[in-house]
């Protein structure tokens, strides 16, 4: 396996406030042979417009690596003291994500006209945005404004889509702010912004799943149709959110894909010495208690052993996990 990190923008073009020092990049899983031609999936991890989850990115990478495809997985920025609304920065990093992949299609062993992407909860909406809105993307780099960012199909595992009464509250804050305009509301609830020319589309979510409601695929599968737009669907009726590959190997307590979650770490140095950009006191608190205080989560307890490992987890969603192989089944027909 051939492995490398892209970074997306070059430094004059990369703006975001609330970056401190983060880069925006892809990392790349490739086959090593220099003859094959291959598919290409960029996967996108979730968290919430806050953070960013290694096991909705990694995981899902190595499932489509080992189907064949060369895979890219997707850092994209995102801002855990939600001070900094994200705007349209994550949607123009998957943008610039694409047509750099396509760029380099000869380099990667690629098929520049099979490009596919994954996107997980709020990973699924930066997906669905580009699924949406490719065509009023413009990037600043003349050669690559050039090349196409639509993708050719897109996989999205418990989206976020809408902005209205479904929508994941949290994942709207980090992206729009606290007082978003109606304007931006309407932009980026996309199941209003599905056109003719919206790319195939294969969805899945479970029944139960609690923090994001299943009636957000429901929206997107309705627009799609009406539009005429290829797509699957699969509803399954046990299991929360987060559920990526839903494999044995992840509830057993898969660790890894530290890089994926750079920028946070970076937030946080900023967030503990009490130099993030526009930090409010509540804010601070919240997130000083979350991951610093002796009783955060984020902390192992004290008396756990260092060198202690997970006890193996039964896979009680076998049913789950089929959506990988149902996805290439859907994708191999017309990709």
């Amino acid at each position: 396996m051939k492995e490398f990190r892209l970074d997306l923008w070059k430094p004059q073009e990369y703006t975001y406030e609330a970056a401190y020092g983060f880069m925006p990049n892809v990392h790349a899983y490739l086959h090593d042979e220099d003859s094959t031609l291959r598919k290409c999936m960029v996967v996108v991890p979730g968290g919430g417009y806050c953070m960013l989850a290694p096991h909705e990115g990694v995981l899902p990478a190595m499932e489509y690596y080992r189907m064949g495809l060369n895979v890219f997985v997707l850092t994209y920025t995102n801002d855990i003291t939600m001070c900094v609304p994200l705007k349209r920065q994550p949607m123009e990093d998957i943008s610039r994500a694409v047509r750099l992949i396509r760029k380099g299609a000869a380099e990667y062993n690629i098929y520049a006209d099979k490009l596919l992407i994954c996107g997980f909860s709020a990973g699924g909406h930066v997906c669905a945005s580009l699924c949406t809105h490719f065509d009023d993307i413009t990037d600043p780099d003349p050669e690559l404004n050039a090349l196409s960012n639509r993708p050719d199909a897109a996989i999205f595992g418990y989206p976020v889509i809408t902005s209205g009464k479904y929508t994941h509250i949290y994942s709207m804050q980090a992206l729009l702010g606290y007082e978003p305009t109606a304007e931006e509301l309407e932009y980026f609830s996309l199941e209003k912004q599905v056109k003719e020319n919206t790319p195939p589309c294969f969805l899945w979510q479970t029944v139960e799943d609690d923090l994001v409601p299943v009636e957000n695929i429901y929206l997107f599968a309705k627009a799609l149709k009406e539009k005429g737009v290829p797509y699957a669907q699969y509803v399954f009726p046990k299991g929360g959110h987060g559920l990526s590959v839903a494999s044995d190997e992840m509830f057993a307590g898969w660790h890894g894909g530290e890089y994926i979650c750079e920028q946070l770490g970076f937030a946080l140095k900023r967030v503990k010495d009490g130099t993030a950009v526009n930090m409010n006191e509540k804010r601070h608190a919240e997130l000083m208690q979350q991951f610093f205080s002796d009783n955060s989560p984020m902390q192992p307890p004290k008396d756990a052993p260092a060198d202690r490992k997970p006890e193996p987890v039964v896979n009680l969603f076998e049913d789950v996990h089929t959506w990988l192989m149902l996805s290439r089944i859907w994708f191999e027909r017309f990709l």
